[in-house]
């Protein structure tokens, strides 16, 4: 059956809204990775707290150079947000689905967010 515009389901906003959720999620997550490694916040400082009993001289160890992978996982997750993001609202202006699908996949790390919003987008795919 045809979509002919009339009537607006509430799949594909919802779809919409939790990509961008997740996305924020993302985003602020990976924005955070790399902040803190970006100001080079030593290792010891994060494992104080968990690692206070455990005997041996971890304390001893700290990052002295920026490690790559952190950054490099806190970018990804960075983009894969913004992506996210940017599918949640195509999805919600009705505009491309396949951005939308793309954002909704991108806001998989946010597992149940991710997968109703790839459920929600693809059942609302006669919507665009």
């Amino acid at each position: 059956m045809a979509y002919n515009g009339n009537d607006r389901g509430g799949l594909l906003s919802a779809g919409g809204v939790l990509s961008i959720v997740a996305g924020a999620f993302e985003v602020i997550g990976g924005g955070l990775m790399v902040a803190l490694v970006s100001l080079r916040i030593p290792l010891r400082l994060w494992l104080s707290s968990f690692l206070s009993g455990v005997p041996g001289s971890w304390h001893v160890y700290s990052w002295a150079v920026v490690p790559i992978w952190p950054m490099i996982m806190g970018g990804l997750l960075l983009v894969l947000g913004i992506i996210a993001i940017a599918g949640g609202v195509s999805a919600i202006k009705r505009k491309s689905f396949g951005l939308s699908l793309a954002g909704a996949i991108c806001a998989l790390l946010s597992v149940p967010l991710g997968i109703l919003a790839v459920i929600f987008v693809s059942l609302g795919k006669r919507e665009f």
